[in-house]
């Protein structure tokens, strides 16, 4: 059985036929969050500012459904350019602070919107 979670005001709202998050089994599947600002929908500027609200909002979504970057499995990160490895790795670090979770990064052709980086999350419950 799954629970859909519901969009809220801290957080952006999903820009297709999809929810931004659902529990099931135990745990809490994200779908991929882009830099978006909450407040205007608007993509934000730059590597550095996308990876930060990325950060950002999937710390609200978590929140919402009662959990934290603690408790974060595995994380994707998608990235339009791998030479953007290195910033996205400094931003995340302030984020994931000890026992990080397990993680792919990979380079995409596109993102959605144009973003720089999309990172989606299964967080153990």
């Amino acid at each position: 059985m799954k629970e859909i979670m519901k969009q809220t005001t801290k957080n952006v709202k999903a820009i297709g036929p999809y929810n931004l998050c659902v529990k099931a089994g135990g745990f809490l599947f994200t779908s991929g969050m882009i830099g978006l600002d909450p407040e205007t929908n608007e993509l934000r500027e730059g590597i550095v500012a996308q990876t930060e609200q990325v950060l950002v909002n999937l710390e609200n979504l978590l929140a919402d459904a009662g959990a934290n970057l603690d408790n974060v499995v595995k994380s994707t990160v998608f990235v339009q350019s791998l030479n953007d490895f290195a910033t996205v790795n400094e931003i995340y670090s302030k984020h994931f602070t000890s026992d990080y979770p397990a993680r792919s990064c990979v380079e995409v052709a596109k993102l959605p919107k144009g973003a720089l980086v999309e990172i989606e999350l299964v967080v153990a419950l």
